[in-house]
């Protein structure tokens, strides 16, 4: 057997589920080496953002990492409402009941300065167990002995062996994907969301949401004003700044060929926020990411050999209509996956980890909310054409709406049920029908001046960081038809734009046109969306290159 560099752990990702799984494991006196692609944790993470505390969870973000509330947060956030939207008119809803059902804390977030702070004290507390943290290493794939999973390799670093592989290296996991544990086949299984981070003075953003220091908002959209597309839009209330943003189910998004970043300036420019925006609009940074849908793609037995997945490696994000949770059960993920290695270890067998790991997550209920079975026996029913069209039809005919203005109060109850809403099936109706039908039916019009001039793409995409390194992306196939749907979909590439990443072309020779797609990586935000909709390879760029986000 080849000698290696050894560990009892290795950590790959130093998000949220990287540091709880690393702290953890230092808490139990194992020997963890924790493995950051980016030149500083959270320079490749993207969140919206909001963590919560859930009050039935096992583990909480501040219960491992005392301080982190005071020190590593944006806002805690206090009030919560959907508004439903058709054209200029909107109705809003009180969704507060839904959010804080079951929920300790949530508190905005910005992802560089909040994981920077999570690898400063997972560093201190590795260190102390014999391992540490090491920065800018981009962790290729596994390392196998006799087809076996035994650690990691990297291209910076010889191959590293370890009893326990935590994978904790997001939604596009080079690990996962090796362990033959995740595909990027279904556009139906993901979100792609975009953001804006806005530029806000502390007493301007309190003033204008008429909100105290120690008080936050989160504020959802919905209806027809993202052109069809299933999803919808948020803002969160940070310190010194707001989140805006836009997520809608990949396929959607694929299919309409809508461009992300129209979708976004179309909630940026509706007349709703500019109560908000006001007239001084500045952008400090966009961004966008993946999402996995937990209620399809949640892994429930996300372990192999000595491998474990947590976090979006794992599928573990809870998007459920307005409930949008992923970090709070990344965290619970990580401490049990570490819990698990521990109770293996002291049973001389490290390497069943996995095997208590996943039966942990069952038993602590995160599995029941990741992929409620309410989804299973009702919202995947929704899905059926049939029913969707007929559902559709009745929500949109005159029945549907005398019922829609004889039961505001039934509706506002029906958003903040948890039961109800872990049933919502990934159609139209609830996403754009039913809520431009509710705007249309019990709505007011909203007569205010929208003056915010969104900054172009090129602008965009030229305000981000790049330290470029070679392509990390082949495109295997460049025709239009197996390719060009990333064209639109890509968040940093659009139709008649020659400064993204994905380009339409049109190529004649001998008197024969092809219709191709071009690729330029440089501008990349590494969202991995081009290895849905596209023939690609995709790969992370080595560490520390590649896009190098300042808010995250």
């Amino acid at each position: 057997m080849t000698e290696h560099e050894r560990y009892e752990a290795v950590v790959v990702g130093c998000g949220p589920g990287g540091a709880a799984a690393a702290a953890a494991l230092a808490r139990n006196g194992v020997e963890t080496l924790v493995l950051e692609r980016g030149v500083d944790a959270g320079s490749k993470n993207v969140s919206g953002g909001l963590i919560y505390a859930e009050e039935s969870a096992p583990y909480t973000i501040e219960s491992l990492f005392p301080g982190f509330r005071e020190q590593a947060t944006e806002r805690p956030v206090t009030d919560n409402y959907i508004h439903n939207v058709a054209g200029d008119r909107v109705k809003t809803f009180d969704i507060g009941e839904l959010h804080h059902h079951d929920t300790a804390w949530a508190d905005s977030v910005l992802r560089r300065p909040m994981d920077s702070w999570l690898a400063e004290r997972v560093h201190e507390r590795t260190r102390e167990t014999g391992g540490g943290l090491l920065t800018e290493i981009h962790v290729t794939g596994l390392l196998r002995e006799d087809g076996e999973i035994v650690g990691v390799r990297t291209e910076e670093l010889e191959p590293i062996e370890a009893d326990l592989v935590v994978a904790a290296d997001g939604v596009n996991s080079e690990l996962a994907r090796d362990a033959g544990l995740m595909d990027w086949d279904d556009p139906s299984e993901w979100f792609q969301g975009v953001k804006a981070v806005v530029d806000m003075d502390p007493a301007v953003l309190d003033d204008r949401f008429d909100i105290a220091p120690d008080e936050g908002e989160a504020h959802l959209f919905s209806g027809d004003l993202f052109e069809g597309v299933r999803g919808g839009g948020f803002l969160y209330t940070n310190r010194d700044s707001l989140s805006v943003g836009t997520v809608f189910h990949l396929d959607s998004l694929a299919d309409e060929r809508a461009e992300p970043q129209e979708l976004l300036d179309a909630l940026l420019t509706h007349p709703l926020l500019a109560q908000w925006l006001g007239d001084d609009y500045r952008e400090r940074e966009y961004s966008a990411k993946l999402v996995p849908d937990s209620k399809k793609v949640a892994h429930e037995s996300p372990h192999r050999d000595r491998l474990v997945l947590v976090g979006d490696a794992a599928g573990q994000m809870q998007a459920q209509g307005p409930i949008i949770k992923g970090m709070n059960h990344a965290v619970t993920a990580g401490a049990l996956a570490a819990e698990g290695f521990a109770d293996a270890r002291s049973r001389g067998d490290p390497h069943r980890a996995g095997e208590f790991y996943e039966r942990k997550l069952r038993e602590e209920g995160v599995m029941a909310k990741l992929r409620p079975r309410s989804y299973d026996l009702v919202g995947r029913l929704g899905e059926v054409d049939l029913v969707d069209r007929a559902t559709t039809a009745v929500a949109d005919s005159a029945l549907g709406r005398l019922g829609v203005r004889a039961a505001p109060g039934l509706l506002e109850r029906a958003y903040n049920s948890p039961r109800l809403v872990a049933m919502i099936p990934d159609t139209g109706l609830p996403y754009v029908t039913l809520p431009t039908v509710i705007a249309e039916e019990l709505g007011e019009a909203v007569d205010a001046e929208n003056r915010v001039d969104p900054p172009e793409l090129d602008e965009r995409i030229g305000d981000l960081t790049y330290d470029v390194g070679e392509p990390h992306i082949r495109l295997v196939d460049n025709s239009f038809t197996a390719s060009g749907t990333a064209v639109t979909a890509c968040p940093v590439s659009a139709e008649d734009f020659g400064g993204g990443c994905y380009r339409d072309e049109r190529v004649r020779t001998k008197g024969h046109e092809e219709h191709l797609v071009s690729l330029d990586t440089q501008p990349c935000v590494e969202c991995g969306t081009c290895a849905i909709v596209a023939d690609t390879e995709w790969e992370h760029p080595a560490g520390g290159k590649g896009v190098d986000f300042d808010q995250g």
